[in-house]
């Protein structure tokens, strides 16, 4: 496995480990590491580094929904250009085009479902290319971003069988 791509799983796994330590884990130096963090950053594959929040675990409002984008294109409107405009839209988290029964998978983000509705049915939904919009509610969150959450309920019962 080359050093970029080793480098790259580290990263995938904590993003805030030591330059000292990613070293060691890759039997290199601390100044090859550096390099190559700065070439990657370059280069595209690392576009950014954030903190895995569990926003139960906060006073903040916060709700987030995964929606199903049926799109419909034309001669002039392909995937890239609806994605650009959708993307442009501080709420949406990710953007992903996807096969199966429908076009894109969209995260959204906002302080409340009425926040959300309204945000797909007055900014996505109106888009000429839209043709049908699914909004999934997130209601709990087990695993985020290969994070498992835990057991939040405190509920330390044994089920008992007869």
């Amino acid at each position: 496995m080359d050093a970029k791509r080793e480098l790259l799983s580290l990263l995938s796994t904590d993003a805030r480990e030591d330059v000292d330590d990613i070293a060691r884990q890759l039997d290199t130096d601390p100044d090859t590491v550096e390099q190559l963090l700065t070439e990657l950053e370059s280069e595209g594959p690392v576009r950014g580094y954030q903190a895995v929040i569990d926003w139960d675990s906060t006073d903040t409002n916060h709700v987030a929904a995964h929606v199903e984008l049926n799109v419909e294109l034309d001669r002039d409107t392909g995937y890239e250009e609806i994605a650009d405009r959708i993307a442009r839209f501080p709420a949406v988290e990710s953007l992903r085009l996807v096969s199966g029964d429908y076009d894109f998978a969209v995260k959204v983000t906002g302080d409340s479902m009425q926040d959300v509705s309204q945000f797909i049915s007055e900014q996505v939904a109106p888009l000429p290319a839209v043709t049908q919009t699914v909004t999934h509610f997130v209601m709990e969150t087990y695993k985020e971003a290969g994070i498992d959450f835990g057991d939040r309920d405190g509920d330390d019962r044994l089920s008992v069988s007869p």
